[in-house]
This record gives C-alpha cells, structure tokens and sequence, in this order.
C-alpha cells in the first residue's frame, strides 16, 4: 500500500495541472455549446416574424395592397428561403439535443411521420407539390403525387399503416436530409422504401446520379467535404447533410451504410432500433 502510495507521489506536478486544465477545457467548451444552442434558438422568433410578414403581404392583398407579378416572385423567393432557414435551424437545434444523448421516443404513426417529412421537403421549394401532398389522404394517391416529381414510394399498407415507437423528430430529419440529397443528385428518379426488418425501422434512399467513387465513401460523412484535393469529384452537398444524419443514426443506436460506385447512382440505407 505504502509503496504504491509513494507511486503516485512521484508523478510529475505537471500532470495534475494538466488534467485540470482538461477539465477546465470541457466546460468551456460546454459553456460555449449552450451559448451557441441559445443564438440558435432565438433565431426562431424573428424568422417567424419574417415568415408570418411575407405570408400576409402574399395572402392577405385585399388587406396589404396588390402586388405586381415581379412582386409576387420576389416574395415567394424570400419566403422559401425564409423556410430553408427554419429547417436548418431546426436540424441545428435536434442535433445539439442529439449530441447530448437527449432521445424523445414516443409512438407514432408511420404514414403521418413520413408523410410529414416528404411535406416539409417540399413545403421549400414546390409549394403546388406541397399543397397537394397536404390534401393526400391515401398512400396510392401520395404515390402517385411524387412520382410525377421522379420520387417513387415503395412501402407496403400494413407497414404505412403501422405504429411505431422512435425519436420521431430526429427519424423526419433524417428523411428529409436524405431524399434532399437524393433529389440534387438524380438524373430522373429517386427511390423511397420504407419497412420494418427484424424489428428496426428500415429507410433507403436510392437515386439514379452520377455516383460517388469508393475512395469517397468514408469522406463524405465527414462535415464540409465537397471534392478531392484536385478538385475533380465534387460532392458539394453531400457533407454537412449526411454528417448530420451519421450523428443522429448513431444516437438513436442505427446503422448507416452506403452502396455506390462510380456512374451507378447511391443508396443509402438506415436502420433504427423500433422501441417496442
């Protein structure tokens, strides 16, 4: 006992200075997280602010005065991109939560879930898409809706149909960061299945591009990766999104693989443990 006491005795002085300047490292850096989680947050209000304004000037002209069809254009633009910030606020907001091991699971209808991902995807850019995915009541009918925009649905009734128990903010974030990807990628179709496999919640995502090269496959879930130091492959897009999808996937104790090689398209696939 004495001799092992003596032991630690002898370590250098420096070393618990170290571990204390470790500690005093990681609280910074959790005091900066919040303070960043917090800016974050109150970028909520005003953006609502801004959307409910341009909403009003574009709905309410018997109110607010005509507008000119430049007017109208302009509006929409800012009104979109209004929304595109919301999203990413949002993401930015469940993956701060995700990253300090908060997991909301509760039980959720699947159609409703997805459903409301493809929804929101669109709600950014093609609102007479959106309008019509929002009055959908059947799946046949929703299948039909995005397949005349490339997309094609493959679930069967009984799993749309079903109640399943998951972080259902992080599963959509996941859909929508995966079928956006897939959507910039697509020559002309984008292939969505859902089902469940051995008691996880199955998503693949598979579209028809260009593909990405084997010597990318690890690369591109890493934050901000765009193209290879000669500048040839460009996978502008692919970073930050699918970065962000590894983290929640992980989170929530699902795998995330990729299949692609070069000229042939990618698919990703996800697989969530179904809390049952």
């Amino acid at each position: 006992m004495f001799g092992r006491f003596r032991k630690n005795r002898d370590r250098p002085l420096a070393e618990p200075n170290k571990i204390e300047k470790t500690e005093k490292g990681s609280q910074s850096m959790g005091r900066n997280r919040i303070k960043i989680d917090l800016l974050i947050h109150d970028l909520k209000v005003p953006l609502a602010v801004i959307e409910a304004g341009v909403s009003s000037l574009l709905n309410r002209q018997d109110k607010y005065g005509p507008l000119t069809e430049k007017q109208v254009k302009v509006l929409q633009r800012a009104l979109r991109n209004v929304r595109v910030t919301q999203a990413l606020v949002n993401d930015a907001l469940e993956l701060g939560r995700s990253r300090e091991g908060v997991i909301n699971i509760s039980e959720c209808l699947m159609s409703r879930m997805v459903q409301d991902a493809i929804l929101e995807l669109f709600d950014l850019n093609d609102e007479p898409t959106s309008e019509k995915i929002k009055s959908c009541s059947r799946l046949e009918e929703l299948k039909g809706i995005l397949a005349a925009k490339g997309v094609f649905l493959k679930v069967d009734s009984s799993v749309w149909n079903s109640q399943v128990r998951v972080d259902e903010a992080k599963v959509k974030q996941i859909l929508r960061n995966l079928l956006s990807n897939a959507l910039k990628y697509k020559r002309e179709s984008v292939e969505l299945e859902i089902d469940h496999k051995d008691g996880d919640l199955y998503i693949s995502v598979k579209d028809d591009g260009e593909g990405i090269p084997e010597e990318f496959h690890e690369k591109i879930f890493e934050c901000y990766f765009q193209m290879d130091e000669g500048g040839v492959c460009s996978i502008r897009g692919h970073g930050l999104g699918l970065a962000g999808v590894m983290v929640l996937v992980e989170d929530m104790g699902g795998k995330l693989s990729l299949e692609s090689s070069e000229g042939s398209g990618a698919r990703f696939s996800v697989t969530i443990p179904l809390n049952r």
